[in-house]
């Protein structure tokens, strides 16, 4: 974990994780969408959060992915 982490962050603890696990940047609200991927990174549709790569950031503020948090999975 880093200096920055807080509790409800990701902080990359990808046993949190479900292959359609939601996360939201928690500077600019930003929202990854596994279903959508991620075009600015080049990301395939149906890639989950923890399959992004180490280097990926959030393509609107370039905020740290293990800064992320975790939203409510819908049952």
């Amino acid at each position: 974990m880093s200096g920055s982490f807080f509790g409800g962050s990701y902080g990359g603890d990808d046993t949190r994780l479900e292959a359609a696990s939601r996360l939201e940047c928690k500077i600019c609200w930003y929202v990854y969408e596994p279903e959508q991927g991620d075009d600015y990174w080049q990301v395939p549709a149906g890639t989950p959060f923890a399959e992004l790569p180490p280097h990926w950031s959030c393509p609107n503020c370039d905020g740290s992915k293990q800064d992320f948090l975790l939203l409510e999975q819908a049952r």
